[in-house]
């Protein structure tokens, strides 16, 4: 009898705590107090969640809609300054709010590593279009760069850049130039070795033949600095790597 005693009460306090749960939600169950902007709802739980579904995204769009996240509040006014860097959330590949945005302040399980931006989220085409959310740098290098931030970075970090100028030509002595000497155009795929008054196909072309050598087509194959030193065999060299000799 005692025992069947134990099991009702357990049963009616479990019965209660469950009912309360519904009823007071933002007192039972809250893991933390709501963000800022969502302070007027702490005690309207289901206008953000389903019952046992969590927080589908297509509650977060009914306030926000996703086209207008940036240029104007969930009530409809317009943010003033300068708001259009927000207008990415347009272009997601799809609309998983969670994915990014916690809401409680006490919860961080949706915080990213280092509070970064997860550019995997976006679509492919605004991926490579980096200049519509960021501002392009001002220091002389980047200045003279005309390409997308995709062909030296990467969209997990910005630094390091992924492309390392020294692997394939030092730009040290005399070859410390502006980019479009080498690359014409802002044409970073192609680079021409005839943009300085001295190279000119025609010089060139003399010059090798005298060491025997017809294949000019990729210079830094045997002159891979400002030295002059052809790669291999110091200066002069026919017979380095890449070099083609007329006997071959």
């Amino acid at each position: 009898m005692k025992y069947r005693t134990v099991i009702i009460l357990f049963l009616a306090n479990l019965a209660a705590l469950a009912l309360l749960s519904f009823i007071y939600p933002h007192l039972m169950v809250a893991p933390g107090p709501l963000i800022e902007g969502h302070k007027a709802l702490t005690k309207d739980c289901y206008a953000c969640h389903d019952n046992f579904f969590g927080t589908p995204s297509s509650r977060c769009i009914e306030c926000h809609q996703v086209d207008r996240i940036g240029l104007f509040t969930s009530k409809g006014a317009a943010i003033p300054g300068q708001p259009g860097k927000a207008a990415f959330h347009a272009k997601l590949a799809q609309n998983d709010c969670l994915a990014c945005h916690g809401d409680h302040a006490g919860v961080l399980k949706y915080r990213r590593a280092g509070g970064r931006f997860a550019h995997s989220l976006l679509d492919a085409v605004t991926r490579g279009q980096c200049a519509s959310c960021h501002d392009k740098p001002t220091d002389s290098l980047h200045r003279q760069v005309a390409g997308e931030c995709s062909s030296c970075h990467g969209t997990e970090r910005w630094t390091p850049a992924t492309f390392d100028h020294d692997k394939y030509f030092p730009l040290d002595a005399d070859h410390n130039a502006k980019c479009a000497t080498c690359h014409v155009g802002n044409d970073y795929r192609k680079y021409t070795c005839y943009g300085c008054h001295e190279h000119t196909p025609d010089n060139m072309r003399a010059e090798h033949a005298e060491e025997g050598i017809r294949n000019l087509d990729n210079c830094v194959r045997c002159h891979r600095s400002a030295r002059g030193e052809v790669e291999g065999h110091g200066e002069g060299g026919g017979e380095s790597r890449g070099g083609e000799r007329e006997d071959d």
